[in-house]
């Protein structure tokens, strides 16, 4: 006989959103489950950055988190990024006040191989308030009336859970959006990205830069080089969907002419050992306006189509989510209703968050190439734009993400 669960919310998917989620239902003293397919520790495909909107959600939760557990060797602090330009030149962009101290002396940035951090992360569930269950993979959803039933296997164990309330935190390719929606790519909203890891890069920045380069050879890319603990980078290439089909671009073989081939790149990786063959992703955008809540459900994170769209970071989107959907489920079980209408501003409180770089994203992708080179050369190179960037946008990000609490609106 199947082993029968019966819980009022159930999340699947333990990743940051997954996670944070469990994490923030905890911390508001809500019973849950969590499952997850994997065992922990897994690796994802990533960049491996973690942003502000990670230190702010984190600060939110548990300001002791990332003042004192972030300084082990899991993770590595960046002290801002290294712009390097179409014709190579570099562009370094650092917080510092009037005398020329860093800003609050706190990173702009930090990294960590998710292997590592989402570890960290999945140990900070409660288990007192959270019934985790790893190793769980989902295989039928539906439902009865106002519950869902879920229908998965643990080991050769069947199981059978009953939940009012459905969270898909379980990324891109999320069985609860398969049942709840249409996982459809559309490529205007979609980026392909390639991941592998690198020992002994040369020309690191003593401050831990995170590096992106724009390549004249592939408009609307970046490739990037974000320094690791123990001399390793994470080494990547990025695109957007509709310009690789326009383009007919294999991007494993951009990835690889850049490293062997690129004049301003390839000579920092003469005496670099590769640890990995290349692994590939997709980037979900948020520029998608994917539909994240109905009846009795959410989505977070990846599920929900909410990476950063300019940057493609998906961590911090995927935890601030969380957060916001934890507080929209308090108040769900406050008023003892699950309907969709609990749910109706999810969306809207979610995108507001990210409503700049969604309209700078539509704005630069209506560019033609050309027009899209020349206009981050001449951005970057700007000292009024610098200036301005380093002395207000950046500090503004910090003094959010260390002093200001996240607030909800329903």
């Amino acid at each position: 006989m199947p082993e029968i669960i019966e819980t009022n919310i159930c999340i699947v998917g333990a990743g940051p959103a997954g996670s944070t989620t469990s994490i923030t239902l905890s911390k508001l003293n809500i019973p849950h489950l969590i499952v997850d397919a994997a065992e922990f520790p897994r690796d994802k495909i990533c960049g491996d950055a973690l942003d502000l909107k990670v230190v702010r959600v984190l600060n939110n939760i548990d300001p002791s988190i990332v003042q004192h557990e972030f300084q082990t060797n899991d993770f590595t602090s960046s002290m801002g990024m290294r712009f390097i330009l179409p014709k190579g030149k570099h562009v370094d962009l650092m917080c510092h006040n009037e005398n020329n101290e860093q800003l609050l002396n706190q990173p702009l940035f930090y990294t960590s191989r998710r292997t590592n951090f989402d570890t960290f992360l999945f140990n900070k569930i409660d288990k007192q308030t959270a019934d985790v269950r790893t190793g769980c993979i989902i295989q039928k959803i539906y439902k009865e009336e106002e519950t869902w039933i879920l229908e998965g296997k643990i080991a050769s164990k069947q199981i059978i859970i009953k939940t009012r309330m459905l969270i898909g935190a379980d990324g891109d390719h999320s069985i609860v959006l398969k049942h709840v929606g249409e996982r459809t790519i559309n490529r205007k909203h979609y980026a392909a990205a390639l991941r592998q890891y690198w020992k002994n890069v040369e020309g690191i920045n003593k401050k831990n830069l995170i590096e992106i380069y724009f390549p004249e050879k592939y408009p609307f890319a970046y490739f990037w080089i974000f320094p690791l603990s123990n001399n390793e980078a994470n080494i990547g290439f990025g695109m957007a969907s509709h310009h690789v089909a326009k383009k007919n671009i294999n991007i494993r073989k951009a990835l690889d002419d850049i490293i062997k081939n690129d004049v301003y790149i390839s000579h920092r990786f003469t005496n670099a050992e590769v640890l990995e063959q290349p692994k590939g992703w997709g980037i979900p955008m948020s520029t998608l306006n994917r539909k994240a809540h109905g009846d009795g459900w959410l989505l977070t994170g990846d599920a929900a189509s909410f990476v950063a769209p300019n940057s493609g970071e998906g961590i911090g989107p995927a935890m601030l989510s969380a957060y916001i959907a934890a507080h929209y489920i308090q108040r769900a079980i406050s008023k003892n209703s699950f309907t969709g209408n609990m749910f109706t501003n999810y969306d809207k409180e979610f995108h507001k968050r990210l409503q700049s770089e969604e309209r700078l994203y539509r704005f630069a992708n209506a560019m033609p190439a050309s027009v899209f080179v020349k206009g981050i050369d001449t951005v970057l190179s700007s000292r009024v734009f610098r200036k301005w960037f380093t002395e207000k946008e950046m500090k503004r990000w910090l003094v959010t993400a260390y002093t200001k609490p996240i607030d909800v609106n329903f």
